[in-house]
């Protein structure tokens, strides 16, 4: 039973208005026959095929009046005038235009409107002064009166199908919008996994390519500095997969902090323990610049570093950053400078911090070449936290890079360890 009322009211759900309009036209229609046909009060001509034809022209129409609302008034008012006017019952016939006069209001503009509520007036009117009964002002009141509590309605409806569309388009709008958003997000993030890849493996590929050919190139005639580059390529190679494994992380942590164990098993190890927060903790900054340092000393590239000012600490994102630039220079000095001696500085002012990285390598070989994205990349990093960068080969030789980020005022005695 509950399946069968259901089904019917999807039915009903899925009724079309026109298929509604026909039944109402078709029950007005009948209706009104059966009514002139029953009803022997008054002195009015008796029903035949005249009466019935006029009534079936003044009613049927209502099936398509959402389709030409005026034009469907205008031929009710007229059949219905002239069913009135041959002596008929003028009572009947009359309830029709009410009906189009409503779809005229909720689709036509005002003009319109004003005149099919004269024309359902006329006829209210028209047929009161035919009963002859003597309460014509009585008959056009009350016709003025169906008039206008049709058009209050159909203006109130349509007031709200306005709202309800506006409302539609609005949360399209929004819709488009919020997908919008959505996609500059994902492009975002993107861009920021690409920068992130490509200084992750930028550096360390190039620091291992260099020691490999090293250790290869000296493994008969100096073990022990082919031993040295072999550790260099394993610890550089641990440092990459850690923070691969970060990046990784991040891209696939969930609410719970639990979907990360890779392991399958209830159980953890000590090492562990830590919980999700380490993997966010493991990002490096300015405090590992000594080992970054010392891995590309290692890898031939003498490298210098110098700390001036008060250093504080810095904001997770800003420390990230301030190491991205100094590990992106290091490496294109490793790659393009040739022998070259690397100077980095730090200069913490009391609202800025200033990262230079200079060199003493030779010149890129066609000044108007494309330097790839390093450069571009560090761009779109300082941009992010307001800062400004420069770049350009220096007046005696080499290149240098110099970025500067806005900071807040030092509050006193804050103090961070030198890399």
């Amino acid at each position: 039973m509950r399946a069968t009322m259901a089904a019917l009211a999807g039915r009903a759900g899925r009724t079309s208005p026109h298929t509604v309009d026909a039944v109402l036209a078709v029950a007005l229609t009948a209706f009104t026959l059966i009514w002139e046909a029953n009803d022997r009060s008054g002195g009015w001509r008796g029903p035949d095929a005249v009466s019935a034809a006029l009534t079936c022209a003044a009613n049927l129409p209502v099936a398509v009046r959402r389709r030409a609302p005026l034009t469907v008034l205008l031929g009710c008012v007229a059949a219905a005038a002239v069913h009135h006017a041959l002596g008929y019952r003028p009572s009947a016939d009359n309830f029709s235009c009410l009906f189009a006069l409503y779809t005229v209001v909720v689709q036509r503009p005002l003009p319109a409107v004003l005149a099919g509520a004269g024309l359902a007036t006329a006829l209210w009117w028209w047929a009161g002064v035919m009963a002859a009964d003597g309460a014509v002002l009585l008959n056009a009141a009350q016709g003025l009166a169906f008039s206008v509590a049709t058009c209050t309605f159909g203006l109130g409806n349509r007031r709200l199908a306005d709202r309800n569309r506006r409302l539609a388009e609005l949360t399209e709008q929004l819709r488009q919008e919020q997908e919008d958003r959505e996609r500059r997000a994902v492009t975002r993030e993107r861009v920021r996994i690409a920068r992130e890849l490509h200084d992750i493996v930028a550096h360390h590929i190039s620091v291992m390519s260099v020691q490999a050919g090293l250790g290869s190139y000296v493994v008969d005639s100096d073990p022990r500095t082919a031993r040295e580059a072999l550790t260099t390529i394993a610890d550089t190679g641990r440092e990459a997969m850690e923070e691969l494994r970060r990046l990784l992380s991040l891209l696939r942590v969930d609410g719970g902090g639990s979907g990360d164990n890779d392991g399958g098993s209830g159980s953890s190890s000590s090492g562990d323990n830590s919980g999700d927060g380490e993997k966010y903790a493991s990002a490096p900054g300015v405090g590992r610049l000594g080992p970054l340092a010392e891995r590309l000393r290692a890898a031939g590239v003498p490298v210098d570093m110098r700390i001036t000012g008060e250093p504080r600490p810095l904001p997770p994102g800003l420390d990230l950053c301030a190491y991205r630039i100094v590990q992106e220079c290091l490496t294109n000095v490793l790659k393009h400078a040739g022998p070259a001696r690397a100077e980095v500085t730090l200069a913490y002012g009391a609202d800025e911090l200033t990262v230079r990285v200079a060199d003493d390598g030779r010149p890129p070989a066609r000044p108007g070449a494309s330097r790839g994205h390093g450069l571009v990349g560090m761009a779109e990093r300082v941009k992010l936290y307001r800062g400004t960068i420069g770049h350009g080969p220096r007046p005696d030789g080499g290149f240098e890079v110099v970025a500067a980020f806005p900071l807040a005022p030092a509050s006193g005695g804050s103090r961070s360890a030198t890399p």
